[in-house]
């Protein structure tokens, strides 16, 4: 795939993690779920989306990536937030968590797609 593809993809993806962040807490009130299930569940639907549109590997590899980048992303964004690096400009750190879990969601499936393609 094309580095201007790949960025574009990454572009899309970056901002279905912006638009979906504030729609998924909202269906996890409506539900009374935990949020951060709400939100992992969520955006493994998103990566699995990416992953079978963009990628286009094997349905095990796919789930397997999807989930798991959604699970270590998230647990990661909201690690970073409780740091409270940027409580100065962002005191309730919710900017901070959903910025991070998109930037290393992207980050972790170039991390993905850089090792599949050098084995292959």
């Amino acid at each position: 795939m094309k580095p201007q593809i790949r960025i574009l993809l990454y572009s899309i993806l970056f901002f279905l993690y912006l638009s979906a962040t504030s729609f998924l807490l909202s269906l996890g009130e409506i539900l009374k779920t935990d949020p951060y299930i709400t939100l992992g569940f969520g955006f493994a639907i998103l990566n699995l989306i990416y992953a079978f549109f963009a990628l286009k590997w094997t349905l095990l590899l796919n789930i397997i990536c999807s989930v798991a980048i959604a699970a270590v992303a998230l647990f990661l964004a909201v690690n970073f937030a409780n740091l409270h690096l940027l409580s100065k400009y962002d005191p309730y750190l919710v900017k901070t968590a959903i910025f991070t879990n998109a930037l290393l969601s992207i980050i972790f499936w170039e991390i993905v797609y850089q090792v599949k393609s050098r084995k292959q």
